[in-house]
C-alpha cells in the first residue's frame, strides 16, 4: 500500500482495510506515529499537551533513577513493544503499540528494535482523543499478553489507576491522587509519590 493511501486511511481503527502485521508496519514511512492493535491501525493522538508531557518527564525520571542499580530497563515513547501471540516472527505480529513508559526486566526481550514481549509495567497517560483507545484496545491486549502492571493517569484529574494482572485478569485499584505514595508490585521496591508527580498541575 503507498504511503499516501495508507495515511489517508489511518482512522481510529481501520475496520475495513484488512489486517496488517509488524512485517508490513516496517515497511511504513509515514510523518505520523501510528500503532497496530491486533491487526488494526490506530492514528497516535495529535502531539501531546504540555500537562501530559510534564506528567510522563516526572514518572520516567523517578523510575530510571530508582533503576539505575537495576537490571530492569526504563523506556519512553516513541518505543516499540511488540505483543506476539503466536511467535515471535515479524509477519505472525500483529499488536505494536508505543507506550508513555513502558518497564522491561527481561533483558531477553530487547532487541535493536525494542521489546518483544509483555512489559512488567505500563504506564500510559491519557490525551484528548485516546481516552478509548487506552481504556478498551490496550487495556485488553495489556491483559491478555500479560502486562503485570498498566498504570492510566489522568493528567487533568491528578488521578491513577493501577491495573494489576491476577489470575490472568486485570485487578483495578482504587482512584489515587494528591497526597497517595503508590508502589508497584510488578517493578519491586518502587514507591511513587503522586504529591511529585501532580505538583503545580491544578
Amino acid at each position: 500500500m503507498e504511503k499516501e493511501e495508507l495515511t489517508n486511511k489511518v482512522e481510529e481503527p481501520l475496520a475495513d482495510y484488512g489486517r496488517y502485521t509488524y512485517a508490513d508496519y516496517l515497511t511504513w514511512q509515514m510523518d505520523e506515529m501510528v500503532e497496530l492493535i491486533k491487526g488494526k491501525i490506530f492514528r497516535q493522538a495529535a502531539a501531546p499537551r504540555r500537562i501530559h508531557q510534564e506528567v510522563s518527564g516526572r514518572i520516567f525520571n523517578k523510575i530510571y533513577n530508582f533503576l539505575e542499580k537495576h537490571s530492569c530497563k526504563v523506556y519512553a515513547a516513541p518505543f516499540d513493544v511488540r505483543l506476539p501471540v503466536k511467535s515471535k516472527k515479524h509477519e505472525d505480529i500483529d499488536t505494536v503499540v508505543q507506550p508513555d513508559i513502558c518497564v522491561i526486566c527481561d533483558p531477553e526481550k530487547l532487541d535493536e528494535l525494542g521489546c518483544v514481549g509483555a512489559p512488567d509495567l505500563i504506564v500510559e497517560i491519557l490525551s484528548p482523543g485516546n481516552n478509548k483507545k487506552e481504556l478498551q484496545n490496550k487495556y485488553e491486549v495489556y491483559e491478555e499478553s500479560g502486562v503485570k502492571e498498566y498504570w492510566i493517569i489522568h493528567p487533568n484529574e491528578c488521578t491513577l489507576i493501577i491495573n494489576t494482572l491476577m489470575n490472568g485478569k486485570y485487578q483495578a485499584s482504587r482512584i489515587f491522587t494528591h497526597g497517595d505514595k503508590v508502589a508497584s508490585q510488578a517493578v519491586e521496591g518502587f514507591v511513587l509519590d503522586l504529591e511529585e508527580v501532580f505538583d503545580d498541575m491544578i
